[in-house]
């Protein structure tokens, strides 16, 4: 039996070299997943919607024509598909070469050597080195392994849970969290602009130098025997409020675009860059935060390197700017701080049906809410009553976070 074979906790790359021609059940995805799930290297070369490129070069070129036009191309792209691939970005190919190296050489080492950064979900550790568990969304299992952990500010990461092999690992990686965070300013600053906010206003909103969380997540999909039936990461949006994804060429990304699965093409020295739940729910859904999956293949491993950029956990509540909001375009999002909202996609994985109309969690009037599926879960005791009561039931869900939020970062609600 495959059980015999498999390390305990189960490793998918074990798995994977274990010589199983055929994936365990827990791995096998439901038949209305399966569309566009066939070989990604042809689904790569096929025709039709592409993920815009953005070129960050003028982005802040004295040259005010020139500067608005960047800034209006990185405003079309994240009104429009809340996904890009970013090119001259400023950080050094050479930095982003040791980041890869640096990931890549620690999932190089046996099993062995990298359960001793095993982290614990069950006990609330959710640092380190580990693989996803069943939980109470899908039931189901991920073909994937990952190193998660915080990698900026430098106060609030533990550097005795990073990897020590190779020696480059730590210098390199934080060096590239540092970049992306200045990165992540700019980024903000444009987004801002282009909802008539100051500059500031979104890096405000969001936590500021001091508050804004850095994740980094080392996803690591082995090839798989039967990569039409397993997904490397289900559906989700990402919780973030911005994402920014290395990867090693392969491809695996999908996002779900005008009702179909597109595959994200490879560029050249980018960073795919994705809008989260939380810029949409504070532009009110003017920025999009686009469902999207990882699909697996049987040639070649993926490795890509997704950092979260996230708020404070319960120090902010998520709403609408009032800026963002108009008689005719009310607020379409309840307010919830951050770990609430975690908490309530943990609950509300719905199913694929939901994210097609319009994504895992989003609703076009929070006053039908109830006809709305994304809001089932929270309205499930008490589906005829008006939104106001949904607060009443957050601190339900929060009574659930204990083990759902131990898996909320992770999970990713927003991995790669």
């Amino acid at each position: 039996m495959v059980s015999a074979v498999v390390p305990t906790p189960s490793r998918v790359e074990s798995l994977a070299k274990s010589g199983i021609q055929a994936i365990p059940k827990e791995y096998v995805r439901p038949q209305e997943e399966l569309n566009g799930m066939g070989n990604i290297f042809e689904e790569e070369k096929k025709g039709g919607p592409q993920v815009p490129t953005i070129d960050l070069k003028q982005i802040d070129s004295e040259d005010n024509e020139i500067r608005e036009r960047c800034h209006q191309e990185l405003k079309k792209a994240a009104m429009e598909w809340g996904v890009m691939h970013l090119v001259n970005h400023g950080i050094s190919d050479e930095l982003i070469g040791r980041v890869k190296v640096a990931g890549g050489t620690f999932f190089d080492l046996p099993v062995e050597e990298k359960e001793k950064y095993a982290n614990d979900q069950t006990s609330g550790n959710v640092q380190g080195y580990g693989s996803k568990l069943a939980n109470s969304a899908s039931g189901q299992l991920e073909w994937e392994d990952y190193f998660f952990h915080c990698v900026f500010p430098e106060d609030k990461h533990d550097l005795a849970i990073w990897p020590k092999t190779p020696t480059d690992y730590i210098p390199a990686t934080s060096e590239y969290a540092k970049q992306i965070r200045n990165l992540a300013t700019k980024i903000l600053a444009v987004l801002s602009i282009g909802l008539g906010l100051e500059e500031g206003r979104l890096e405000k909103e969001v936590g500021g130098m001091e508050d804004l969380l850095l994740q980094m997540k080392i996803n690591y999909y082995p090839k798989c025997p039967q990569p039409e039936l397993a997904l490397g990461v289900e559906a989700h949006t990402d919780v973030s409020a911005l994402t920014f994804i290395l990867h090693n060429m392969v491809p695996g990304l999908q996002l779900f675009y005008e009702g179909k699965w597109v595959t994200a093409k490879c560029v050249p020295n980018s960073i795919i860059m994705h809008i989260g739940d939380t810029l949409e729910i504070l532009s009110n859904g003017k920025y999009k935060s686009i469902l999207h999956r990882g699909v697996v293949n049987k040639e070649k491993v993926r490795i890509s390197w997704a950092i979260f950029c996230e708020p404070p956990k319960d120090k902010i509540i998520l709403k609408p700017l009032p800026e963002t909001v108009t008689e005719a375009d009310p607020p379409r999002f309840p307010p919830r701080t951050f770990a609430q909202h975690m908490a309530h996609k943990l609950f509300k994985k719905d199913d694929h049906d939901a994210a097609a109309d319009h994504k895992v969690y989003k609703k076009d009037d929070q006053d039908s809410a109830t006809e709305q599926k994304v809001f089932k879960k929270d309205d499930q005791d008490s589906a005829g009553k008006q939104k106001a009561a949904k607060k009443d039931e957050q601190d339900a869900n929060a009574e659930h976070k204990v083990s759902e939020k131990d898996n909320q970062d992770i999970a990713a609600e927003e991995s790669k």
